[in-house]
């Protein structure tokens, strides 16, 4: 559950820390004081969108952390996506002026995405996005398969491999194509093969060609200057060579007198010898510039052909790597018509399957479907609308010709949820008549039903009460109340009824400090609450029975409490 919440410098808050109890926390207040705010809050605990607006005015930075504890489910989840298991959870975002934020669970940095997985299987909320998903014809499958997870499990689980397995099957059945498609794919296949594997190229062979070309249209100029290097070295009796070697000599006489001029000696003799080396080397060099007249013509030839090879097929590593797949691809083309058989039987023999398991899937749907319409019409009685009827649309099961056309990894079913109000009237598509108060007691009545099977540990209502009053909002209490006995719950309301139902009663109200207005929470003691009940019925200043009232509310759902334990 959620123990505690700490916010800073969000919106009008500038600062609040909240301890929740265990089963129902009440939040309240005046319009416009900041119960909207609060929720947004919990909402980036759940990694719901981060948006820069929410920043109190004139602060660079803000704070949201939720510390959650007390339930088995932490050290499920936490083991689940890679953390440290323990008991406890804490989740907090920073977020910043520039727009980025930063997340992190139990000290360790996590995404958005991440986040809202995990605090997905902690946390539902209920606010006005998640009634509105009800007008959502693809929520109706969503909601059946929810109620029935348990009955589904296995067979649910077999359903998305065996539609993984088809769409495999169908993908390689794209690859090998029909006869025609297959003809055409080998030829070009084969085409590009020998294209590659004629032309031969190898790994650097292009460097090696460019270097070449470069020394053979330098070649003249090149050869010039070797020639005028080694007869400046070595030809005459002004060469280098017959400089050294003079010196050697004049040297040498005094070599034996003193070890430095000894070291001269050898040093000189160095020279003489890698000077030697250079002569030989640049030799060598005009030995190699005799070139073959139409080699030039043939590196330009061979460098065409490698350039044509890089722009369709690219360097030489991607060249090979295409070569390779190319081979593959064709050994499984000119075997084509045997394994598009063969793809054949196994798609029929696993469509098979799918159609035989899809039916069974959908028997327990519409079985179970029949228990969740006369559940929900129960709750939606207490709740005031007795006289309405809610049924599960399923149409017509697919003929076998058609079953691909209507697989998906949930089967076949593509159920809509049917609605009357009223008793006498015919039910008619829900995402069409349902109005806001009927909705919103409609998500109540389904959250009713779950709950008792439910494994999720909060549950945060927002709105729940829109549209609804009087008698309505006291039963609307009571659905919350039974709820809280199993979860803890949080319920942002403006009705007294529902207020009355607390365990913890919080008010939500804005204050001027400093010049400046700020939103405050405090939590309200048994007074504190009678007063708050007497201003939600709106009679509080004007009449003297109020506050009268407000404590025989808040008896009332004490002795409701009561025959709940």
């Amino acid at each position: 559950m959620l123990s505690k919440i700490t916010v800073q410098n969000v919106a009008l808050i500038e600062s609040l820390e909240l301890d929740f109890c265990s089963t129902l926390n009440i939040l309240s207040g005046e319009t416009g004081a900041g119960k909207s705010i609060l929720v947004d809050c919990l909402l980036l605990l759940l990694g719901g969108k981060y948006d820069k607006s929410i920043l109190r005015f004139g602060c660079t930075s803000g704070f949201v952390e939720g510390f959650f504890e007390d339930d088995k489910k932490i050290a499920e989840v936490l083991d689940e996506y890679g953390f440290e298991k323990d008991e406890s959870l804490i989740v907090s975002r920073k977020f910043f002026d520039t727009g980025k934020n930063e997340i992190r669970v139990n000290g360790k940095l996590s995404t958005t995405l991440m986040l809202q997985k995990m605090m997905g299987k902690l946390v539902d909320i209920y606010g006005q996005n998640e009634y509105q998903s009800l007008a959502q014809k693809t929520e109706h499958l969503r909601i059946l398969n929810y109620f029935l997870r348990t009955e589904l499990a296995d067979k649910s689980k077999k359903m998305r491999e065996s539609y993984m397995d088809i769409m495999s099957i169908n993908r390689e059945l794209r690859k090998v194509g029909d006869a025609k498609e297959r003809a055409q794919n080998i030829d070009i296949l084969q085409f590009q093969l020998k294209e590659i594997r004629k032309a031969n190229v190898y790994g650097g062979e292009e460097d090696e060609l460019l270097e070449r070309r470069k020394l053979i249209s330098s070649g003249e100029k090149i050869a010039s200057s070797l020639n005028q290097a080694i007869a400046n070295l070595s030809e005459g009796e002004s060469s280098s060579q017959e400089g050294i070697d003079s010196a050697i000599s004049a040297v040498k006489g005094i070599s034996a007198l003193m070890t430095r001029f000894n070291a001269l000696y050898e040093r000189l003799n160095s020279v003489s010898i890698e000077l030697s080396d250079i002569i030989d080397t640049m030799h060598s060099e005009l030995d190699d510039l005799e070139f073959d007249p139409k080699e030039f013509e043939k590196i330009e030839q061979r460098l065409d052909v490698i350039r044509t090879l890089k722009r369709k097929y690219g360097g030489f590593s991607e060249m090979k790597a295409f070569e390779k797949k190319s081979a593959e691809l064709l050994d499984t083309m000119e075997n084509g018509a045997f394994l598009f058989e063969k793809l054949q039987k196994d798609k029929t023999k696993k469509l098979t399957e799918c159609i035989a398991l899809a039916t069974e899937i959908s028997a327990i749907r519409k079985k179970g479907a029949k228990k969740l319409q006369e559940l929900i019409k129960t709750e939606l009685a207490d709740l005031g609308m007795a006289g309405a009827d809610f049924v599960v649309e399923f149409g017509e099961n697919p003929s076998k010709d058609d079953f691909e056309k209507h697989l998906t990894s949930d089967g076949f079913d593509r159920p809509e949820f049917y609605f009357s109000a009223n008793k006498g009237q015919p039910v008619k598509p829900l995402v069409k008549i349902i109005s806001g108060g009927e909705l919103s007691r409609f998500m109540l009545a389904l959250k009713t039903v779950s709950s008792k099977s439910d494994d999720i540990p909060t549950m945060i209502f927002d709105e729940i009460d829109t549209g609804i009053s009087g008698k309505i909002g006291q039963e609307v209490a009571k659905k919350l109340s039974i709820i809280a006995s199993n979860h803890q719950v949080l319920c942002v309301t403006h009705l007294p009824q529902i207020a009355a139902m607390a365990d913890n009663h919080y008010f939500i109200e804005k204050k001027v400090k400093n010049d400046q207005t700020i939103t405050t929470v405090r939590k309200l003691d048994l007074l504190s609450e009678i007063e708050e009940i007497s201003r939600l019925s709106g009679a509080k200043d004007i009449s003297a029975q109020a506050t009268e009232n407000a404590k025989q509310m808040k008896n009332w759902s004490n002795e409701f409490k009561k025959t709940l334990t």
